[in-house]
Order: structure tokens, then sequence, then C-alpha cells
């Protein structure tokens, strides 16, 4: 029998005793006072009479944590990070964090802070971690995933409004909803410098799998298409370095890629590889530059314009990156109190913009994010596009230079020659065929990545990354056409257990329903769509749904569909049998998804249109009963304020008028 259950058998009094009880004398020598610092504030006449009572107390808090008073009056920078977890010098874990795109960033944080106190500043380090998509699939965990993103945001900028001694902010952060809600906060700095150093990316396996794929294992097993054995010995591996986002171009990568081609970045920031000597160093770079944006009086402002926000919508194309961006993009632009980017203008970027970086998960060849970034990254890719007339190259970054500056330096420098024959060297792969010519990425079919179908089952419109159908599946002339039964579900946890279970077979049309944002905060359903890619006849199955997916998902799979079946959309009107059709045009990034009747009486879809209209809702339709009251609170303020394609953002003019129009209806005003 333990002492813990010894103690609980004689009663509260001896199960405290065990607790608090010691034998280490040292605890009770307790002091009452201590001398205090050394020395004396660099105070004058002036600050004292001009300065804020609480600003003097800042100085006396600061020398009070340890710092030299006679420098405790250098620039004040706040670096805001998104760190989680515990680790010692050696990367031990004392306490793990969600995430390995949060787990080494304290590294950063520290490299960051010490350069900047060796150019004399004073930096201040605050966190505001971030959770993990991967962790949370297919869980409830990710009823919050999105909304996290809005709140993060609140907090970060109320930490940065709560130092108002500051001159300038760095924010650090990886990964899917970290990195968006760091943008959003530094986006809003106006004339404060600010800017952002990525958190990069983990390694792959030298032998295994990535950590997409991996997160396939359970369907797999249940197929009967991976044995316990290599799914324990795999899963062990994938995240072959401790920290970074994930080896592919999901979320967190894309959103690196965007930082970096919004000007928010030092030149070659995305990608790096977590825990590497070059990407250590970017934390110093990133530290002198915003030093240099101090001295030069460089705001926010000077680099988040209309032409900077075309320009990452460009790059984005470019690289075929995350549909999340669609969210979280034009969240920056409102952020910014920006022109906020439409659906109309996604669709005239994608129709002209060649996808031309060959990565994990849209192929041709799944190369993983560590390549593209020894290929050249954002820059090799922004000189292509320069080259293609696609981009707005006076645009200012951080750096205090233009787009075309900062491309011309990379062209000829030394860094871009070096890095580019080590990814010969060490893995024997051409840059040139991870970051490929627009002439060249035609040569291999490489289209274009986003197209947005419209049709009577997405009235308001929904999305699909075209570009990662499997090529097998769409058409010589371009086109991936599908029509077959609906098979309806209304949970997530229905419709993978439907997966793992064989009962969803080749041909079917899966309808995942009430997922968007007031039924789950609009979940990230990745579990399916990995799912169907990894299967062997997943190809062969589609998924229309309205929540959203993971920026590493591929396949037919189309989110964002409008209106979301509980706002009365006529996806939510489809029943079990219901023929569907799915056309999806990569040449002119058309499509459309329409309800077409049921087996024994095909209609037209403008009959289908009226049939679904006078039909009553999916019985099984409603909100997940484990729907946070935050979550309710999110979807309701975000669907006023413009709803997931205005970025799902808070706009509070629109809130406030809003609840005033509801008070004045209730008679409360």
């Amino acid at each position: 029998m333990s002492r813990i259950s010894q103690a609980q058998e004689g009663g509260a009094g001896e199960l405290l005793a065990q607790l608090m009880e010691t034998a280490n004398d040292s605890i009770y020598q307790v002091p009452t006072h201590a001398p205090g610092p050394q020395g004396s504030l660099p105070l004058s006449p002036e600050i004292l009479r001009e300065w804020a009572s609480g600003d003097l107390f800042g100085l006396t808090q600061s020398v009070g944590m340890g710092w030299d008073p006679s420098r405790v009056l250098g620039s004040h920078v706040l670096v805001l990070s998104t760190q989680g977890g515990i680790r010692e010098a050696d990367g031990t874990p004392v306490a793990l964090g969600y995430h390995t795109g949060h787990y080494e960033i304290g590294l950063l944080v520290r490299a960051a802070a010490e350069q900047l106190r060796s150019l004399g500043a004073v930096p201040f380090s605050a966190y505001v971690s971030d959770p993990c998509d991967g962790r949370s699939q297919g869980t409830t965990g990710m009823f919050d995933s999105l909304p996290y993103r809005n709140d993060a945001a609140m907090v970060m900028r109320r930490l940065i409004r709560s130092l108002p001694t500051r001159k300038a902010v760095l924010g650090i952060a990886t990964c899917d909803k970290g990195l968006p809600a760091t943008m959003l906060a530094v986006a809003s700095q106006g004339a404060t410098p600010a800017m952002i150093v990525p958190g990069g990316v983990t390694l792959s396996p030298t032998e295994g799998e990535d950590a997409a794929k991996i997160q396939t294992i359970g369907v797999r097993y249940a197929r009967g298409e991976i044995t316990l054995e290599e799914a324990s010995e795999l899963s062990c591996r994938a995240c072959a370095s401790p920290g970074g986002g994930c080896q592919f171009l999901g979320t967190a990568a894309t959103a690196q890629v965007v930082a970096e081609a919004l000007g928010l970045t030092v030149p070659h920031a995305a990608l790096a590889p977590s825990g590497q000597p070059i990407w250590e160093e970017l934390a110093r770079q990133s530290a002198t530059t915003l030093m240099r944006m101090v001295s030069q009086g460089i705001g926010v402002r000077d680099i988040l314009t209309d032409e900077a926000i075309h320009n990452a919508m460009v790059v984005h194309a470019a690289f075929g990156g995350s549909t999340n961006l669609l969210l979280h993009l034009p969240a920056v632009a409102h952020a910014a109190h920006l022109t906020v980017p439409t659906v109309d203008d996604w669709k005239r970027i994608n129709q002209k913009v060649p996808r031309i970086v060959s990565v994990l998960p849209n192929g041709p060849v799944d190369h993983p994010t560590v390549r593209v970034f020894l290929a050249g990254g954002v820059p090799e890719v922004m000189l292509h596009l320069r080259e293609a007339g696609l981009l707005f190259t006076k645009a200012r970054t951080c750096t205090g230079y233009t787009v075309d500056e900062v491309l011309d330096w990379w062209q000829g420098s030394e860094r871009r020659k070096r890095l580019r024959e080590r990814l010969l060297e060490v893995d024997g792969v051409d840059p040139d065929d991870v970051i490929l010519s627009p002439q060249r990425a035609e040569k291999r079919n490489m289209r274009s990545t986003v197209t947005f179908p419209v049709g009577n089952l997405a009235p308001e419109g929904s999305v699909i990354k075209s570009a990662a159908i499997h090529p097998s599946v769409v058409g010589e002339d371009g086109v991936y056409r599908h029509v077959g039964p609906a098979r309806v579900f209304t949970s997530e946890r229905d419709a993978i257990r439907a997966i793992k279970s064989g009962e969803v077979e080749k041909g079917d049309i899966m309808v995942l329903i009430g997922r968007g944002p007031s039924g789950t905060g609009m979940e990230e359903t990745y579990q399916l769509t990995s799912a169907l890619k990894h299967l062997s006849y997943g190809k062969h199955i589609a998924l229309i749904t309205d929540a959203r997916f993971s920026g590493v998902s591929t396949g037919a799979c189309i989110g964002h569909v409008g209106p979301e079946a509980l706002a009365g959309g006529p996806i939510g009107k489809l029943q079990n049998g219901d023929v569907v059709e799915i056309i999806v045009n990569q040449v002119d990034l058309t499509g459309e998804i329409n309800f077409l009747g049921t087996r024994d009486m095909r209609v037209t879809p403008e009959e289908g249109a009226i049939i679904l209209a006078a039909r009553e809702p999916h019985p099984g339709l409603g909100a997940d009963p484990d729907l946070p009251d935050d979550t309710r609170l999110w979807a309701a303020l975000q669907s006023v304020s413009g709803g997931a394609w205005s970025g799902a953002v808070y706009d509070v003019e629109k809130i406030l008028k809003v609840i005033d129009a509801g008070k004045k209806a209730l008679g409360l005003a």
C-alpha cells in the first residue's frame, strides 16, 4: 500500500501532513526584506515632471527583475511569441508543449532578445501560446481552433498596449492559428515598427512517413492497409526534429510564406528548419532589422498596403497554399484597415498566376518544405513572379527596401547560391525541380491552386484546392466530373466511422453538414480528407461540407459551403441517396456542385433548387451538443461581421450596430 493510500485511511490530517510537511528545513528560512538592486535610475527633472506614474514604476519593475539601471532607458521592444512547453538547455523536455511548432521558439526569443540588448534596446518578452490542429483533429478540441485566432489576437493586442513605453514589436510564431493571430496583432500596429519571425519547419524522417500521412494510421489500420507494428514504428519518428511546423505546405507553412510575401519578415525567412543555426540567425537578423525600422521611423502601415496584400495573394497562388489563408489574409487586411480581398479577387489572381512550387501535399513531387527553403523559398518564387509582371515590386518591406531591391540582392546573393547547391549535394535534388519556372511548371501540367464552385448546393460559393485532385480522376480536358449518391453525415465522428468500417464506397459523395461556424466553430476535417487520400480507393470518393479543411488536405474535397446548413443553406436539406454532381474545371478554375434529384427522378440544377427550397432540413441537423459557449459567441460575432468569406473577423462597428438595433427591437434601448 502506498504512503498516500495509508494517509487516506488515516484521515485528512495525515494526508495533508504527507503532502505539505517536509524534512527540508531550508524552506522555513523565509526572509522579510532584501537589499534591492544597487545603483540608481537615470532619472531627470524632465522625466519626473512629464512621465506617467506607470512609466516611472515600470523602470522600478525592470531593475527589480535584474536589468542594469544604467541601461533601463533604452528603446523598449516587446518580443511576443506563442512559446509552449519547457525544455532544458539540451532540449530535454521538462513539460511538453502542445506541438513542435511552439516548442523550440523560445530559442528564437532568446536570440532576438540578446541581439536587441546588444543594440542598446530593452527587450521584454510575453507569450500567448497556441493549440495544435493536428492534436485536436476529430475531437471537440477542434471547436476552439478557428475561434482561438481572434481571441489570441485580441489578447496579444492587449499585451502590446499594456507596455505603453514600447517602441517596437517583434512577433514570433509558427503554426496554423498562432501565426495568423500574431499577424493580426502586428498588422494593427499602424505607425509602430513591428515585424514577424516565422518559427520554421520540422525535418522529415530519413526513413518513414511525413506528419500528414502519419495522421491516417487509424483508418489505414482499420482497412487492413497497415500493420500494428508499422503504425507504431512510423508514428514514433514522423516528427523527426523537436521544433517547427509540419513538413508539408499546410496552413502553418503557408502562413509563414504569406508573412514573408507581405514584407513582414526579413528575406528568405519562411520554412527554415527549426533548431538549425540558419534558423536561429534569423532571429538576430530580425532584431537588427526591427531596430533599423525604429531609427528610420518605419511603421507597419508603411509595409502593409493594398499592394502588399496583392503580392501575398499572388505568392499564395504560386505556392499552391492552404485554403485556410482565404480566412486569414482578409483578416490581416481588416486588421490593417486595408481593402479586404473578396472571392472575386481570389478568383482573378488564381486564374492568372501559375503554380510553380512542387511540394507536399500538392506535388507533382511531394518535396518536404525544407527543400523549398533550400531551393530559395519565397524570394526565389518571387523572382519568377516578378519576371512574369505579377507583383507590385515597389512595395516596401520591413528591411526598408522595396521588393525590387530585395529580389535584386537575392538573385546574386551568396545565400541563394550556397543553399541551392546544398540541396543538390545532400538530397540530389535540382532546386529548379522544386521551384519551377512557369514554363517548366506548365510542361509538368501543374495547374493553378484554388477554385470556387457554386451551384444549387452552394449559392454563396465554396472552395476546393483544385490543384490537389488526383490527376488520374481528372479528364484529359482538365475537368473533374463526378456524379454519385450522397452519403449525408451530421457529425465528423460518424463520417470517419463509416470510412473505417467500409460503409463509404467508391463513387460515393460524402456530405458533412452542420459543421460550419454555427455548428462547430467551422471545424477542420482533415482526418476525413487525409483518410480518403491515403486509402487505395479514396480518390474515387468526394467530400462536400460547410466546415473547412486542413491546409494539407487533398482530393475532391469541397469546403466553406455557403450558406452553412444551420443558416438555412440548401446543403442542410440533402438526404442519403440524393444524386449530386460535382464539376471542377482546373483550366479556367470554375466549378459547380448541384443536387440533381434522386436515382429514380433526375432533375436539372434549376429544378433541384426549387425542390431543396421546399424541403425540410435534415432531421439530424443541429449545432454540436458539445459546442462551447465561447465558440457560440465567436460564431455570432463573426457572422454579423461578414462571416467566413470576410475573414471571420470581429468588425466592431457592425457588431455595435446589430446590438443597438437588437436593443431597440427588444425595448432595451
